[in-house]
């Protein structure tokens, strides 16, 4: 089975992204969010202030960004298990990566934690999306260089939840 047929998703949600994530954090992930197909990601907004209230079903707090592209497992997982610590219950992380086995790593990881007796990792979005540099090039020896070292670039997309272990 490859890779992009291991998709999950179960609603377009709404995401919020936390004033705790700064600026260019909100940017970067807004910017990798809107790869993703639209019946994924219904709206993206900024946390305005802290008594802003989520109460539909598909929304989803993002409280965390692991930007794992260009590392090699083990280190998106490494990465998102640290983070995690910083998430609460009902909160959510987002990773990125750009190693074919974080798929795997990452979606064991949760589904170890439905076991575990401890809090709980729900994976609301397992996908993936390439990127493709589609310029034209010239015939020059320059562009030609240019263009191979601008391949498709391929992302792995987790928003991990951590849910009450009840």
């Amino acid at each position: 089975m490859s890779a992009a047929s291991k998709t999950t998703v179960s609603a377009p949600y709404f995401i919020t992204l936390s004033s705790s994530l700064s600026a260019n954090e909100q940017q970067v992930i807004a910017d990798l969010l809107a790869l993703l197909p639209a019946s994924y990601i219904s709206e993206i907004r900024s946390h305005l202030d802290n008594k802003t209230r989520i109460e539909a079903d598909s929304a989803l707090l993002i409280k965390g960004y692991v930007d794992g592209r260009g590392l090699a497992c083990p280190m998106p997982l490494l990465k998102t298990k640290v983070a995690l610590r910083d998430v609460a219950i009902g909160e959510s992380l987002y990773v990125v990566a750009t190693d074919p086995n974080s798929q795997a790593d990452i979606t064991a990881f949760c589904r170890q934690s439905q076991t575990a007796n401890t809090e709980r990792l729900q994976l609301l979005v397992n996908t993936v999306t390439d990127i493709r540099n589609d310029e034209a090039v010239t015939a020059t020896d320059e562009a030609r260089h240019n263009k191979a070292a601008q391949q498709a670039d391929t992302i792995f997309h987790f928003i991990i939840t951590k849910t009450d272990s009840n």
